[in-house]
């Protein structure tokens, strides 16, 4: 997977991660899942800035995210 994948999925993940703390907060169950999800999110966007040379900056991600949605879809 190339670096503009890891970083959509590491997007992805990390905001799902979202609700899924908020609704184990509100009904007090545990937030190891949603927990899990933001770090593997975080580590993947990490991952791709890592191994991208020229970084990404904040104007290139949507982009990027339109980018890889069109490879998936095509």
């Amino acid at each position: 997977m190339d670096s503009d994948g890891l970083l959509v999925f590491g997007i992805f993940l990390a905001l799902l991660s979202v609700p899924m703390l908020i609704s184990a907060f509100s009904s007090d169950r545990s937030i190891r899942g949603a927990s899990a999800f933001a770090v593997v999110g975080g580590i993947l966007i990490v991952m791709a800035y890592a191994t991208k040379p020229d970084s990404y900056r904040p104007d290139d991600i949507p982009r990027v995210i339109v980018s890889v949605l069109a490879r998936i879809v095509n």
